[in-house]
């Protein structure tokens, strides 16, 4: 699988992604700081990279149908500070094994994870 972070997403994330065998870039590699979200989900799209956002801008599923996208994972700590993002990416690593990513909108949160899309994922929703 291809990611690519967000600009709030800390740098060791990457790390962590790539461990798990994810090829990763940042918006922060391609000088897209502080583009509009429109064109960030559009390089993603055109790259086929699943987004790993911290904000819930592009969860909207009427604006960014899930199916239309390589995927979206937006992580959601409790505290947006480093450890508490590293924590929960953490977390997620053997969910990504467990059910797909691809063209789905998952919203993870400590102890939770949604998963929305094409077929409605259900297995990880009480997580």
């Amino acid at each position: 699988m291809r990611a690519k972070l967000d600009e709030n997403m800390p740098d060791d994330a990457a790390r962590l992604l790539t461990e798990t065998g994810w090829e990763t870039s940042t918006v922060h590699d391609e000088h897209l700081v502080g583009a509009a979200d429109q064109l960030v989900v559009t390089v993603c799209q055109r790259e086929d990279r699943v987004l790993f956002p911290l904000d819930l801008d592009v969860s909207d599923i009427r604006r960014y149908p899930p199916e239309e996208y390589s995927g979206i994972v937006v992580l959601r700590p409790d505290e947006p500070d480093r450890d508490s993002v590293l924590a929960l990416l953490a977390s997620a690593r053997w969910a990504f094994a467990q059910e797909p990513v691809r063209r789905r909108l998952w919203i993870e949160e400590p102890g939770r994870i949604r998963i929305r899309g094409v077929d409605e994922m259900n297995g990880l929703g009480n997580t």
